[in-house]
């Protein structure tokens, strides 16, 4: 609502950003406010403003000022203009800058037991226009907080006019909201890479992962999230590579076709077999190898930055009991 008024030297225009859908008319409770005029709605911890322009219907220059008044603390609201002279036919604006403490209803002393005093949630601000330190022109304007509310735009626009019902809304909503907030976010909780740590232990327990001191809170999260993969690939490269790269943060490097160009390489030791007319005494391999044989080459990025024995543990772990290895661990140049 825009709210005009205008004397022999200048004219105000009032118009809030903020507009109230409901304004109070006469309650038991609350202080009966005329409803006629110019308001502006505040929500705790919002800011909001009102712009005031000032016309000069002179043929001369003013010097004015603008200054604001009410009932309300004064350190809600600030001024900001644009100068302080206009011009002939000019126009200048003003704005008022409104935000009132996020815990404006927490902090309220009529909410403590044994007090009398009201909830206050409308005020009167009244602006003034001072031409050399005389009011020239002042219009007042209606302040009005309220929670600001998400229930509303479920109600029919009939109910949504009406103040009291958007107050008496605000109590189900912060009784309700909390359960719905935590609903929304449950997949966080059960998500090993996002969940608390007082879940993880439970998370592991689901999956059947036992839960290691000797591994970090990272490489936990990591293992417990991929723990079925693991068990779906074990006794496998795959699942051994995978393993590895969840404790090292090594690459898996699944774009390289050559194994020994991969930070996390396992090979097999199998060379050229027993060929007739190839081989020579003292230098042919029977079977062209050791069977049940692997080797394993960790290529960290940066040296002693990965756990040998560690490492150990994981293959033993993972390969078939069958099987033997050998373990090198490479150290970039720096």
């Amino acid at each position: 609502m825009v709210q005009s008024r205008s004397s022999a030297a200048v004219r105000m225009v009032l118009t809030p950003m903020q507009i109230p859908e409901a304004i109070p008319v006469s309650t038991l409770t609350f202080e009966t406010i005329d409803v006629a005029g110019t308001n502006l709605l505040l929500h705790p911890g919002e800011p909001s403003e009102m712009i005031v322009q000032v016309q000069n219907l002179e043929k001369r220059p003013l010097r004015v000022s603008v200054r604001v008044e009410g009932d309300f603390p004064r350190e809600w609201c600030q001024i900001g203009t644009e100068g302080r002279e206009i011009a002939p036919d000019s126009k200048m604006d003003a704005v008022l800058y409104f935000q009132i403490p996020e815990t404006f209803f927490e902090e309220q002393q009529a909410i403590i037991p044994g007090r009398t005093d009201k909830l206050v949630l409308n005020y009167r601000c009244i602006v003034s226009v001072y031409i050399d330190q005389e009011i020239i022109q002042e219009e007042d304007f209606g302040l009005y907080i309220r929670p600001h509310s998400n229930y509303m735009q479920f109600l029919p626009i009939l109910y949504r006019e009406v103040d009291y019902i958007s107050r008496f809304m605000k109590i189900f909503e912060e009784a309700f909201q909390p359960a719905i907030d935590s609903f929304n976010v449950m997949w966080a909780n059960l998500d090993p890479l996002t969940a608390p740590r007082a879940l993880l232990p439970f998370l592991a327990h689901w999956v059947a992962w036992p839960v290691d001191s000797i591994w970090n809170l990272n490489q936990q999260r990591r293992l417990i999230r991929r723990a079925v993969e693991l068990y779906r690939w074990r006794g496998t490269r795959k699942g051994l590579r995978l393993y590895l790269h969840l404790y090292t943060g090594l690459p898996l490097d699944d774009h390289l076709p050559n194994e020994a160009d991969k930070h996390i390489s396992i090979t097999e030791p199998f060379g050229q077999s027993f060929v007739l007319g190839e081989a020579n005494l003292g230098t042919a391999v029977l079977a062209g190898g050791r069977p049940f044989h692997f080797l394993v080459r960790l290529r960290p990025d940066r040296p002693n930055s990965i756990h040998e024995e560690l490492v150990r543990r994981i293959i033993e772990q993972e390969k078939p009991a069958y099987c033997t290895y050998e373990l090198s661990i490479e150290n970039a140049t720096i």
